[in-house]
C-alpha cells in the first residue's frame, strides 16, 4: 500500500488516503512491472504529491499526540513487558485517547526491523537486476514479494535513509536520535523508556515527538505504524474526522456471521486456524464503528460504503419480567470455548458479533451500553416521550420559519431543492413527480418536482425517496406509478415504497408524514404533501379556467371525484366549467440547525428499515447514517444569565414594542462543547436559589402557569395522580417549568407597507429574519430563533422502534393541560375521547375539557378556538351509497364535538350549562368565485388540512398529525411534528393586560387570523388580545356567523344547522337541481338572481351583492347538521364490517 503527502501548502501539509497495493495474482505483467517499480524507493519519492486529487485528501493538519501517562499493574515489578501506554492524539475537535500495552508496542518494533530487512532486500535485489540487464541476462527474473501481510491491513513499502534524513532536517540532533531509536532501537528498555520521551518533549515544547513520528511515519508510508494506532485512530476514516457524523467512541475489526458474503479483493483467512478456505463458516471479519447513536458495520476502515448499520432509540427502562434494565449489549456463551461473542440488540433486531478474546468482549459490551446512559444516549427518552431532545436550549442555531399555504410551502422547498449540494430526504403520504412547485406553471417548467430532481442528481446529489405503498382498493394515489417515474429520472434517484402489505400484515394504516430534507441543513415539516391539490393561494380560488395555476389533474375536488387514472397527468378531470376546485388550507414550517438533523435521522431510521424489509440484497439501495447533534445535557449544564440592555423602538402604527431582555448564556459557546469527551457537570444553584437537576418537585404542578414566559419547556418526571392512571401517556406529561430565561432578539426596525401580496412576496423569504414585525403578516414567517423538539408517532412496524413512540399525543395533552389562557387548533380531523371511553384512546380532549373545567372552578376565562373541515375530503355526497366512509367519519367527529355521553359539550353543559360556548367553538372555511366569465357562481369548503396548534402566542405544534387515534397512538400511522416555543419575544395584549408573546407564535396566529378574517395589515392590531371580547366575539365570533348566515342565503349550501336527516337532505337536493338545473355534490351552485322581498313584492337580486359583505373565510361549525341521523355505516354497506379503528 503506497501512501503519498501532499506537497506542503501555506498551513502546513495537507493528508491523503493510504492507497492499496496492486494484488500480483490478479494483475497482468505490465501491472506487476508497474507495481515493482511502485516499490523502490526512488519510484516512490518521484510519485510523490501528484497522483492524488483533491477529492482524495483526508487530514487538512496534522495531528498533534503526547503520551499522556504510563502506568504498571504492580508498582514494584519494573519489567518492561508490564508497562501500559495512555497516548492522547488530538485532531481538530477531536480527541482520542488510547490504551496500548507494551507488547503491541513490542510487535510494532519487531515489524518495523522486518520490514526494514525485506526493503533492503528488496533493494539489492533491483541492483542485481539490473547488473544482469546491462549484461543481457536474467530479463525475466522474477521479483520475491512480500506476501505475507498482517490479515487486518496491507503496509506499505518503506523509504530510504535519504527521505528519512530528509524528514528530520528541521529536528533537533536529540530528538533525531530518538526518533531513530524508536524506529530501529536495538534496546527494547529504551523503547519503553518513557521518561526519556518527557525529557525530548520538554526539549521541543512547540512540537513533540511523537506528532513528529505520526508526521514522518503515520501519515506517509508506515502502515505497520498505521495498525498500532489504527484501531482506535484512523480507522473507519469518513466517519472520524468528520464533525457531523459524531465522536467516534470505539471501533475495531469484529466478526459478524448475518451479512452475506464480502466480496476482497485478495486471499484472506476465514478463520482463526490460519488456514486459507479451511471451513465454510458464514462468520467474516468487518470493521465496526460505534457512534454516540448508531453501530456501524464497514468492509475496512478506508471503505465508507455500508454493510449495516444499528440506530440506536429508546429502551425500555425493565425487561419483559420488570427485573432489569434492558441493555444494548450484552455477553453471549458460545458454544465453542475459543470464540468469543456478543450481541447487540435496538429497534427490533439482534446481531451477534466475535471478537478474538473475553476482554474485548467486555469492552465492546461496556461501550455500547454507555450510549444508553442519558443525557448522550438517544435510548433515554426525552420530554413528551420523545427520542429527541428539546434542541436551543443552548445558542445551538435552532431555528424555525413558517408557511402558509402552498405557494409559500413549495417555493421555499424548491428554492432549497435548487441549492442541494449533497443529499435530499422526501417522504410522503402521496408524491407526484409532475407537480409544478411554482405557478403559474407555463412559466415554470424547470419547478417541476421531477426537473427539480434530475437537474440535481445530475449535479451528483443522492435523492432519497420514502413513499407510503397504499392499498389500491382503498386509495387512488398509485404510487407505483410515482415511483416508476421518479426511477427513470437518473440512478441518483433511490425509491422505496413501503409497507408490503401482505408480508408485513399491515393494511389499516399508513405512513403519513410530510419531509423533505435539503444536506441535513434544512427540512420542511407539515401538512403540504408534494402532490396534486396541495398549492393554493391565502385568496384560495375555486376556479382556474383557462388553466393558468392548477394544469390538468391538478385541478382536483375530491369531494366531486377522485382520478382512476395517473398516467395522462394533463388531462383535466374535472369540468372546470362545471365544477370548483377545492381550495386547500394547509401549514407547513422549515427547520435549522440540529432539529434537522434529529427529522434526518428519523428518516434515516424509516428507511433503513424499510431497505431491510423490501431490498436487503439490492445493492443500488444503500443504508443511510444519520447525521449527529450532540444531546446536550441542557438539565444538568452549569449556566449562568446574564442581562442585556433593554432596547427597542416605538411602532408609530401598531405600538408594538420590541426589547431585548435577559438571556440565559451558556459557559461556552456551542462550539465549546466538547464533542468526545463530555465531563459531567455540576448542578449549580439559580438565582432564585433553586437547583438545576434532572426531576423537580412535580406537586408544585398546579403553581406552575404563575411562573410566566420567562421557563420553558424542560424534561420533567411525570405527575402520575389517580385521575391519570387511564391515560395512556402518564409518565411523560410534563410540567412547563423550567430554570431558564427567554433569550430574546430586537427586530429590524424597517418596515414596509404590505396592504396586499404581489409578485414579490417571496422576498420576505429571503429575508426571514428581518421581518420588521409581527404585524407584517403574510404567506412567510421570520426566521426566528426557538425551542425546537421534533416529535412523533411511530412502532415497530412503521419504523422497526424497539418501543411505541406516542411523543405527539403526550405534547399535546401536556400543552393544552398546561396552557394560560388560549389555545387555538387547526386540524383535518378532530376525534378523541374523553376519561373512561374505552372506543377512542387519544385524550386529547380529555385535556380540554380539564382545562376548560379547571378555567371554571377558579373563575378564569380560557379559550379554545378550533378549526376544522366542513365536511370530511372524501368523494361522495351526503346521502350517497358509496359515501359510508364521509358519514363515518362524521359520526366520530359530532361523537367527540357535541353528540352523546362521549362528547365535550354533552359534558360541559352537565357542568356549567351554555357557558360552554364561551370556553370552546369550532369553524370551518369556505370560499366562493365564478366559475369563469359569465360562468356560474360556485362555492366549496375550504379544506383545512393544516394539523397545528398555538398555545397562548408562545408556542406552536406543527406536523403531519391530525388529531385521532391513527395519528396519536403511534402504533398506527406513522407521523413527525415539531413544538416550537419562542426565545424572541415581543410586548402584546392577553386578555386585556400586558403579555410576553412569542415572535414566531404570534407572528403565525396573526397571519392566519388575518387571512381567515379578511384584514388587512392595517387591521392586525385589533386581533392582537385574542381574549378580549372586542377581538373574539366583535370580530372573530362576528365575522363567522355573518359569513355562515350569507353563504345560506345565496348557497343554501351543505353542511348546515337546517338539515337534520338525510330525508331533508334528499328534498333539498332534489328542489335546487329542479330549480337550477345542475349544481355540486354539496349544493354549490348559486341562482342567477336571488329571490328577495322589497316593500312585499318580489324581486330578484345580483347574488354577488350580497357576497360583498362575506369577510375573509371563516364560518361556523354546523353542530346540528344530520342531528337526527345514526350515521355509522349498516349492515349491508361494505365499511360496516371494516374494523372501526379505520374511521378514527
Amino acid at each position: 500500500m503506497n501512501v503519498e503527502r501532499l506537497p506542503a501548502e501555506r498551513h502546513g501539509h495537507r493528508y491523503a488516503r493510504m492507497q492499496p497495493e496492486h494484488d500480483p495474482d490478479t494483475e497482468g505483467d505490465a501491472a506487476s512491472s508497474s507495481s515493482s517499480a511502485a516499490r523502490r524507493p526512488e519510484v516512490l519519492a518521484a510519485s510523490a504529491s501528484f497522483r492524488l486529487s483533491e477529492a482524495t485528501r483526508v487530514f487538512e493538519e496534522l495531528p498533534r499526540a503526547t503520551i499522556f501517562s504510563v502506568s504498571r499493574p504492580d508498582a514494584g515489578d519494573i519489567t518492561p513487558m508490564l508497562l501500559s501506554y495512555t497516548i492522547e492524539i488530538n485532531y481538530k475537535q477531536f480527541r482520542w485517547r488510547l490504551f496500548k500495552k507494551a507488547s503491541q508496542v513490542l510487535y510494532l518494533h519487531f515489524a518495523l526491523k522486518r520490514r526494514e530487512f525485506l526493503e533492503e532486500f528488496h533493494e539489492k535485489q533491483e541492483q542485481v537486476k539490473e547488473w544482469l540487464q546491462n549484461l543481457g541476462i536474467g530479463d525475466n527474473m522474477p521479483v520475491v514479494h512480500d506476501d505475507d501481510e498482517a490479515d487486518d491491513v496491507n503496509v506499505p513499502s518503506q523509504p530510504d535513509e535519504n527521505s528519512i534524513r530528509n524528514s528530520k532536517q528541521d529536528i533537533e540532533p536529540v530528538v533525531a536520535e530518538m526518533f531513530l531509536q524508536l524506529l530501529f532501537c536495538p534496546s527494547f528498555d529504551q523503547l519503553l523508556d518513557a521518561n526519556t520521551l518527557f525529557r525530548i518533549e520538554q526539549k521541543l515544547p512547540c512540537k513533540n515527538i511523537l506528532t513528529i513520528f505520526l508526521e514522518t511515519w503515520i501519515l506517509s508510508t508506515h502502515g505497520r505504524y498505521k495498525y498500532f494506532l489504527r484501531l482506535q485512530i484512523f480507522g473507519g476514516i469518513m466517519f472520524v474526522i468528520f464533525a457531523e457524523y459524531g465522536p467516534k467512541l470505539k471501533e475495531d475489526y469484529v466478526s459478524v456471521g448475518h451479512l452475506p458474503k464480502i466480496q476482497k479483493g485478495r486471499k484472506e483467512k476465514c478463520c482463526s486456524c490460519g488456514l486459507f478456505n479451511c471451513c465454510k463458516s458464514s462468520w467474516q471479519k468487518v470493521w465496526v464503528v460505534l457512534k454516540p447513536g448508531f453501530l456501524a458495520l464497514l468492509k475496512d476502515p478506508f471503505d465508507p460504503k455500508l454493510l449495516d448499520v444499528i440506530i440506536f432509540d429508546a429502551l425500555p427502562h425493565m425487561d419483559i419480567n420488570g427485573e432489569g434494565q434492558i441493555s444494548l449489549a450484552k455477553e453471549i456463551k458460545e458454544r465453542n470455548p475459543l470464540h468469543f461473542g456478543f450481541q447487540v440488540s435496538s429497534g427490533g433486531r439482534t446481531i451477534k458479533l466475535r471478537t478474538r478474546s473475553s476482554s474485548k468482549v467486555k469492552d465492546w459490551v461496556t461501550a455500547i451500553n454507555a450510549a444508553r446512559q442519558p443525557p448522550e444516549g438517544w435510548c433515554y427518552p426525552h420530554r413528551f416521550g420523545s427520542f429527541a431532545p428539546p434542541r436551543g436550549l443552548l445558542e445551538d442555531g435552532s431555528m424555525a420559519q413558517w408557511f402558509i399555504d402552498g405557494q409559500a410551502g413549495f417555493e421555499a422547498i424548491a428554492s432549497s431543492i435548487e441549492h442541494a449540494k449533497s443529499e435530499i430526504f422526501i417522504t410522503g403520504w402521496w408524491l407526484c413527480p409532475e407537480l409544478y412547485l411554482r405557478r403559474p406553471f407555463e412559466h415554470h417548467g424547470s419547478s417541476r418536482l421531477d426537473a427539480l430532481l434530475e437537474a440535481r442528481a445530475k449535479q451528483g446529489v443522492q435523492i432519497y425517496i420514502l413513499m407510503y405503498k397504499e392499498v389500491a382498493l382503498a386509495l387512488k394515489i398509485n404510487s407505483l406509478y410515482s415511483k416508476n417515474r421518479l426511477l427513470n429520472i437518473h440512478e441518483n434517484v433511490k425509491v422505496l415504497r413501503y409497507p408490503d402489505h401482505f408480508s408485513s400484515g399491515v393494511y389499516l394504516w399508513s405512513h403519513h408524514e410530510k419531509i423533505v430534507i435539503v444536506d441535513n441543513q434544512v427540512c420542511y415539516i407539515g401538512g403540504l404533501d408534494l402532490c396534486f391539490g396541495r398549492y393554493d393561494s391565502p385568496d384560495h380560488k375555486v376556479n382556474d379556467a383557462p388553466p393558468v395555476i392548477w394544469p390538468g389533474k391538478d385541478y382536483y375536488n375530491p369531494r366531486e371525484s377522485e382520478p382512476n387514472s395517473w398516467e395522462d397527468t394533463t388531462k383535466d378531470e374535472l369540468d372546470r366549467t362545471k365544477y370548483p376546485r377545492m381550495p386547500w388550507h394547509d401549514v407547513h414550517c422549515a427547520l435549522y440547525g440540529p432539529p434537522c438533523r434529529d427529522v434526518a435521522r428519523h428518516f434515516v431510521q424509516r428507511w433503513n428499515y424499510a431497505k431491510r424489509n423490501k431490498a436487503p440484497n439490492e445493492q443500488a439501495i444503500p443504508l443511510l447514517m444519520p447525521h449527529h447533534h450532540m444531546v446536550i445535557p441542557h438539565y444538568k449544564g452549569r449556566s449562568k444569565e446574564t442581562n442585556g440592555e433593554a432596547e427597542g423602538k416605538q411602532n408609530d402604527d401598531d405600538n408594538v414594542e420590541v426589547k431585548k431582555k435577559a438571556s440565559l448564556a451558556s459557559c461556552a459557546s456551542y462550539q465549546d462543547v466538547p464533542l468526545l469527551l463530555p465531563q459531567e457537570l455540576e448542578p449549580q444553584a439559580l438565582p432564585d436559589g433553586d437547583l438545576a437537576v434532572t426531576g423537580f418537585d412535580i406537586d408544585q404542578a398546579d403553581n406552575v402557569n404563575k411562573t410566566g414566559f420567562k421557563q420553558p419547556l424542560l424534561n420533567r418526571k411525570a405527575k402520575v395522580d389517580a385521575s391519570r392512571q387511564d391515560l395512556p401517556m402518564r409518565g411523560f406529561v410534563d410540567n412547563l417549568s423550567s430554570v431558564e430565561s427567554a433569550s430574546i432578539r430586537r427586530f429590524d426596525s424597517a418596515k414596509e407597507d404590505r396592504h396586499h401580496m404581489d409578485k414579490k412576496w417571496w422576498e420576505r423569504q429571503e429575508r426571514g429574519d428581518q421581518v420588521a414585525s409581527v404585524l407584517d403578516i403574510g404567506q412567510v414567517g421570520p426566521r426566528a430563533t426557538c425551542r425546537c423538539q421534533v416529535i412523533r408517532s411511530v412502532g415497530q412496524w412503521s419504523a422497526g422502534t424497539t418501543q411505541i413512540e406516542g411523543s405527539i399525543h403526550n405534547a399535546y395533552f401536556s400543552l393544552i393541560e398546561k396552557a394560560e389562557h388560549f389555545v387555538y387548533i387547526e386540524n383535518q380531523f378532530f376525534i378523541s375521547g374523553l376519561s373512561g371511553d374505552d372506543t377512542i384512546k387519544n385524550r386529547v380532549l380529555e385535556a380540554l375539557y380539564r382545562r376548560i373545567i379547571r378555567a371554571e372552578r377558579e373563575k378564569k376565562r380560557f379559550k379554545a378556538i378550533i378549526v376544522i373541515p366542513l365536511l370530511p375530503g372524501f368523494q361522495g355526497g351526503i346521502d350517497d351509497g358509496g359515501a359510508a366512509s364521509v358519514r363515518a367519519i362524521m359520526h366520530w367527529q359530532y361523537r367527540t364535538i357535541c353528540r352523546g355521553p362521549n362528547s365535550i359539550l354533552q359534558n360541559l353543559y352537565d357542568v356549567i350549562g351554555l357557558k360552554a360556548h364561551d370556553y370552546i367553538s369550532f369553524h370551518g372555511l369556505r370560499a366562493h368565485g365564478r366559475l369563469s366569465d359569465g360562468g356560474p357562481l360556485v362555492t366549496s369548503q375550504i379544506y383545512v388540512h393544516s394539523k397545528l396548534m398555538i398555545v397562548d402566542d408562545r408556542i406552536v405544534v406543527i406536523g403531519s398529525a391530525n388529531i385521532n387515534d391513527r395519528s396519536l397512538l403511534g402504533s398506527r400511522d406513522s407521523e413527525i411534528a415539531v413544538v416550537i416555543e419562542d426565545k424572541e419575544v415581543v410586548n402584546s395584549k392577553m386578555d386585556g393586560r400586558h403579555w410576553e408573546a412569542g415572535k414566531f407564535s404570534l407572528s403565525l396566529r396573526l397571519s392566519l387570523w388575518a387571512e381567515h378574517l379578511g384584514l388587512h395589515r392595517g387591521e392586525v392590531s385589533h386581533i392582537m388580545d385574542p381574549m378580549d371580547d372586542s377581538t373574539f366575539k366583535n370580530i372573530w365570533m362576528a365575522t363567522a356567523k355573518t359569513n355562515t348566515m350569507i353563504y345560506q342565503d345565496v348557497f343554501s349550501c351543505v353542511p348546515n344547522d337546517l338539515i337534520h336527516s338525510r330525508t331533508q337532505f334528499r328534498q333539498s337536493i332534489a328542489y335546487w337541481k329542479e330549480k337550477i338545473g345542475h349544481t355540486t355534490i354539496d349544493l354549490g351552485v348559486a341562482q342567477e338572481k336571488l329571490e328577495t322581498y322589497q316593500d312585499g313584492d318580489l324581486k330578484g337580486t345580483d347574488p354577488m351583492d350580497r357576497l360583498q359583505l362575506v369577510r375573509g373565510h371563516l364560518v361556523s361549525f354546523p353542530l346540528d347538521f344530520m342531528c337526527q341521523e345514526d350515521l355509522r355505516p349498516y349492515f349491508s354497506e361494505s365499511e360496516y364490517y371494516t374494523s372501526p379503528q379505520v374511521f378514527h
